[in-house]
């Protein structure tokens, strides 16, 4: 599939054009879990809305630090 094909899929079913090539990003990877695409379409997709600058958010990807959590006592009863 190619990235124009993409676009239009994406106008066809949201009934509107992606407003950034992020949202793209988020339908490719829906569309795949979803089984709609294949490994190979979404690689070569991702590549493309890589190099036009697609990200996920950076709280996605959340930076975690040992203080976020309490610790979890084990009770020897086990």
């Amino acid at each position: 599939m190619l990235l124009e094909d993409l676009i239009h899929r994406f106008e066809i079913v949201k009934k509107r054009n992606p407003l950034h090539a992020n949202e793209l990003l988020d339908y490719i990877q829906k569309s795949y879990i979803q089984g709609e695409l294949s490994i190979v379409e979404y690689k070569n997709l991702f590549f493309e809305l890589d190099k036009r600058g697609a990200k996920k958010p950076s709280a996605f990807f959340g930076e975690v630090r040992p203080d976020d959590f309490e610790e979890i006592k084990l009770s020897s009863s086990i």
